[in-house]
């Protein structure tokens, strides 16, 4: 990557760039506060007064911490480097935090307790062990991000991309044609190919308008694309005033009667957000901005531990998409800004107005364009020869991604696989055992896979051992290949990974291994591949 010379004056703080990922940042951040106040609101049944008045400011003022905190990363990096093209990492709300938070620790709660407080409580409680987990693990992460192969930390990353980012916005968009694929098509025309619109508005801008405008004229012919409405606009405006997020402490604490339901999840989810942190952090290096490791996970930490204590059940997290952004030309001051856009719109009670005048099958081919960079980057920033290995760390991302499929059209049908009989789902060639124990852990599993998957390409079989040794060990307490935590929980996997390991390490201590090629690929770097 080229280096940029030193800039003077707002130039380090914004470019034009800025604009066009202000308005895809902003929108995908917009999407998940949608998002998670339709969760309190319409699942968790929480009034309105707790929603708009102490939890969405509570989450404002989480999200407006951390995208400063990562434009002041930022351009501290752009005076150490001296480079112009320095890009803030993304963050905001965990996507599938915020809905584990709500289906598996407040929802139950809820069922017994019939008291949305209590509920609440018991998210604010989850993210309060779950901060420290972060801020432990901030110090242990960049010795873990050294040892793991690229490929297998970006191979993960894009089967979280390819699946939990990139699907449900992807069905969405077909699912209201109309307003999605025209959104979809404005975006990929600005942002991949090149096409400038009026005056240089952003192409974000440009199908968010153009989305908007189809969903209202719809509704002149009857067909009601994107479910906008007079009536949810009047409504929405009784929601206008200023609310201050307030301390909440005595409530964190009072969710710690419900602890052991809490932990059961709180500790290896805080595990995930760690790696996928780590796999985030590699993303961006991969861009070309190396942020230190241990400052962004101990950050997401102190960060939700702010925000819990104010009243935010939902995590930090530093998101995937940063090449997307860097792509648009984002540099520093697109994150500040979104932070004090969500900031506005949660403390004066905008939010409830806005998903009631824009479709958010408008905003969702955003996320969609972001997924495909993420997917492509494992590819492009890793040798060839890895390709099977990427492949290989995507695998359980998919399999849990088809196991919450699985699991949601069974719980719409009132049942689950256990009462319906897994014998039953096999015979539909459903193997619903296979997709949990598979995709347990997908994040930490898809490292484990990749990684010792490119040990072995590499014919570094001694390193692929001990990565197959260490998912024995996670295997054996729940980390990977589980549901839960605990002693024993896939016992026949751990001790599969236990003869993997000690067959790969006899393999490199006494068979005749074929010596690796050199290959050469992106950025300079060499890489071994296996010789002809």
């Amino acid at each position: 990557m080229s280096t940029a010379t030193v800039a003077t004056g707002r130039e380090r703080y914004w470019v034009p760039g800025d604009w066009n990922a202000f308005f895809g940042f902003g929108t995908n951040i917009l999407v998940n506060f949608l998002v998670l106040s339709a969760l309190l609101r319409f699942v968790l049944k929480m009034p309105d007064d707790l929603v708009f008045g102490r939890i969405l400011p509570a989450t404002g003022l989480m999200l407006f911490l951390s995208t400063v905190y990562y434009a002041w990363l930022a351009y501290r990096l752009a005076q150490k480097t001296g480079r112009t093209d320095v890009t803030a990492l993304p963050s905001g709300t965990s996507v599938p935090h915020m809905f584990v938070v709500t289906f598996v620790v407040m929802l139950p709660i809820l069922a017994v307790t019939k008291d949305p407080v209590q509920a609440w409580e018991a998210g604010l409680t989850w993210v309060f062990v779950q901060s420290f987990v972060l801020m432990i693990g901030g110090f242990i992460g960049p010795a873990i991000r050294r040892i793991t192969p690229r490929a297998a930390l970006l191979g993960s990353l894009a089967g979280i991309s390819i699946t939990f980012i990139s699907m449900r916005p992807g069905l969405q968009v077909f699912e209201t044609p109309v307003i999605g694929i025209i959104c979809f098509a404005v975006i990929l025309a600005n942002w991949f190919g090149g096409v400038r619109y009026f005056q240089g508005v952003p192409g974000g801008l440009v199908a968010i308008a153009a989305g908007t405008f189809i969903a209202w004229g719809s509704n002149i012919f009857g067909l009601g694309y994107g479910g906008l409405s007079v009536g949810a606009v009047g409504d929405a405006f009784s929601h206008f005033g200023f609310s201050f997020p307030i301390p909440a402490v005595g409530h964190v604490f009072s969710g710690f009667k419900f602890l052991g339901v809490i932990l059961v999840t709180a500790i290896p989810f805080g595990i995930y957000d760690l790696v996928e942190a780590m796999d985030n952090v590699e993303s961006a290096a991969a861009a070309g901005d190396s942020f230190p490791t241990t400052q962004v996970l101990t950050a997401d930490g102190v960060i939700s531990l702010i925000g819990c204590l104010m009243g935010n059940p939902f995590i930090n997290a530093v998101y995937i998409g940063h090449p997307g952004w860097k792509a648009m030309g984002g540099r520093i001051g697109y994150s500040a800004a979104t932070g004090v856009m969500v900031l506005v719109l949660s403390w004066l009670g905008i939010v409830a107005l806005i998903s009631s005048l824009i479709p958010v099958v408008a905003l969702l081919p955003i996320l969609l364009y972001i997924g495909m960079l993420i997917g492509s980057q494992a590819f492009q920033e890793s040798p060839r020869s890895h390709a099977p290995a990427i492949i290989l760390a995507m695998v359980p991302q998919i399999a849990a991604w088809g196991k919450s499929q699985i699991d949601g059209a069974l719980h719409a049908a009132g049942t689950d696989a256990s009462v319906l009989g897994y014998d039953k789902l096999v015979t539909q060639g459903v193997l619903y055992k296979g997709l949990a124990t598979l995709g347990g852990g997908a994040t930490l599993a898809g490292i484990v896979l990749g990684a010792v998957a490119v040990f072995i390409i590499d014919r570094q079989l001694e390193k692929a051992a001990w990565f197959a040794l260490a998912g024995a060990v996670f295997t054996f307490f729940g980390l990977i290949h589980a549901e839960d935590l605990g002693i024993a929980q896939s016992p026949a996997v751990a001790f599969s990974y236990i003869c993997v390991a000690v067959m790969l390490y006899c393999f490199a201590k006494f068979a005749h291994v074929s010596p690796a090629a050199i290959e050469s690929h992106g950025h300079g770097e060499m890489s071994e591949q296996p010789a002809e």
